[in-house]
């Protein structure tokens, strides 16, 4: 199969993304965290999509940066609220398309392994951590405004440690621990929806200067 017919196949995933989140925003209107969530997730998704399918560089970069440039749109005029009703100042997406779009110009084809391990860690890590911390009750403290919780990161931290064993599978464990540690360390810190630059990129670059 071509590259370009493999492209449509990401592109038909991320509109089921869509699909599913309009869906549950429709089934559960005030569950807008769980929509948005889905696509959080779901587009992440797409990244070790292309990579089983071989997507090469010259379509997975322009793919990613014109991704960036529709959540830049999408952030300023709010085309799909799905995405962006976040209830708070974010410019998430944008760093998500960015983060993403700079992985892939750093690190694709010939890492994509270490790309779509930073990428889950950002997706499937963050992800489940504000489902599992803002729908149990467990210790909170603040962090430059914003809420973070035991079950939250304990999450990250196990998340990030599972992808990044899974897809990384040279190293060794006190490295991954190490590597786990910084993406939960950078996802406290990070505020405004900057953790989808600071988790991916910084887990990214660390591994990389580690060997990975």
């Amino acid at each position: 199969m071509s590259a370009a017919a493999n492209l449509l196949w990401v592109a038909l995933w991320l509109v089921l993304v869509l699909v599913a989140a309009k869906t549950a925003r429709r089934i559960w209107p005030l569950q807008k965290e769980l929509s948005r969530k889905l696509v959080h997730i779901g587009a992440g998704l797409a990244v070790p999509l292309a990579w089983t399918l071989q997507i090469p560089r010259q379509w997975a970069l322009p793919a990613a940066g014109l991704a960036t440039l529709i959540a830049l749109i999408n952030h300023r005029f709010r085309l799909v609220p799905e995405v962006e009703d976040v209830g708070r100042r974010s410019i998430g997406t944008i760093a998500y398309g960015l983060s993403i779009t700079l992985l892939v110009w750093f690190w694709w084809p010939q890492r994509a392994d270490l790309v779509s391990a930073c990428v889950l860690v950002m997706v499937l890590g963050d992800g489940a951590a504000g489902l599992l911390g803002s729908s149990f009750s467990s210790p909170r403290w603040q962090v430059m405004g914003q809420t973070k919780s035991l079950i939250g990161t304990s999450v990250m931290a196990l998340v990030s440690l599972l992808v990044l064993g899974l897809l990384l599978r040279d190293l060794s464990w006190p490295t991954l621990i190490a590597l786990s540690a910084a993406a939960t360390l950078l996802e406290q810190i990070s505020w405004g929806g900057l953790d989808n630059f600071s988790v991916p990129m910084g887990v990214a670059a660390m591994a990389y200067w580690l060997g990975a």
